[in-house]
């Protein structure tokens, strides 16, 4: 009965058109729940379980509130959508509040020196995180037709919160990306010609458009080297290049630049909002190049500039 139930969570996430990292973490918790209630099945447990399992994830394994509160809408989902059977009451308990934390941001001369260790795609894509604001896999899930060479923007399509967004193309950086993306067209040929071609479609699109998966426009900026087989649809297909990839490369190269503060593929996107204020930019626009539903997401970068206590004259001194 449990492979059911989960192929069910499956399937309906799928006509909700979650993401496919979204649906795998809900089926690991339902399984983590299943297994925590000794393989019960979900529909003989009650609310007084599920609220058992969360605090059995705060108190004895930790987790951080992000964590809990994922948790808790799997377990929401489960039985909202699932069982039809809704946990009202743990519906509207109150969610463990996320620490707010100042994020690690580069100075413009360290991500000089980090973009110095780079070299190829990595590069490139380091420096579209950096010159346009962008999450990793946004960055990864690029289409050709998202990139508009001639009013020097990007489209983010289905970004955090599945929305769309448009976003700033570095001036700089197109000369480069567009030799990248002729030799990108050539590989996209060479499939054709070997009887492939065929990209992963967003939602139902695959159905509306069976020819669209082989067509140039699209095809992802940065595919990998290599074709590989849809989980899906269990086509050969060629994906976006690899996120574990490009995060070992770009930690290296923090590594190698001197840097001690740490940082991730994330930091040029915290860097991106933060030079931007610097500048003088509005909270406004940032927010909108980042894609922040609320304006607070982004006052979090006002911390980082020099201003209020790191300006203030020690007594020491």
């Amino acid at each position: 009965m449990q492979p059911k139930l989960l192929d069910q969570v499956r399937s309906t996430m799928r006509v909700r058109h979650l993401s496919k990292r979204t649906e795998e973490a809900y089926v690991q918790w339902i399984k983590r729940y299943i297994r925590f209630h000794n393989t019960t099945h979900p529909s003989l447990l009650n609310e007084l379980h599920a609220e058992q399992f969360l605090t059995h994830l705060a108190v004895h394994d930790h987790v951080a509130a992000s964590t809990q509160n994922q948790a808790l809408n799997a377990i929401l989902f489960l039985y909202k959508d699932i069982l039809k059977t809704p946990l009202k009451q743990l519906a509207e308990v109150t969610r463990a509040n996320r620490s707010i934390r100042i994020p690690t941001v580069f100075t413009q001369p360290e991500v000089k020196r980090v973009l110095a260790q780079l070299t190829g795609t990595t590069s490139l894509v380091a420096q579209l995180l950096y010159g346009s604001g962008l999450r990793l896999l946004e960055a990864l899930r690029i289409r050709i037709k998202d990139v508009d060479f001639e009013t020097h923007t990007l489209i983010i399509r289905e970004g955090k919160g599945n929305k769309d967004r448009r976003t700033v193309l570095s001036d700089s950086l197109i000369p480069r990306l567009k030799i990248h993306v002729e030799k990108v067209k050539a590989l996209h040929a060479d499939d054709l010609a070997d009887g492939f071609g065929e990209v992963h479609l967003p939602n139902q699109l695959s159905k509306k458009m069976p020819r669209a998966a082989a067509s140039w426009e699209w095809q992802y900026v940065f595919p990998s080297v290599r074709r590989s087989t849809d989980p899906r649809t269990k086509r050969k297909m060629r994906h976006h290049i690899e996120e574990s990839h490009v995060q070992r490369e770009i930690k290296k190269a923090i590594r190698s630049a001197g840097i001690t503060k740490g940082g991730s593929s994330h930091t040029f996107r915290h860097s991106f909002a933060t030079h931007l204020l610097e500048n003088g930019y509005d909270i406004r626009t940032v927010q909108d190049l980042l894609g922040h539903a609320d304006v607070r997401t982004t006052m979090i970068y006002t911390h980082v500039l020099n201003k209020g206590g790191v300006s203030v004259k020690s007594p020491l001194d």
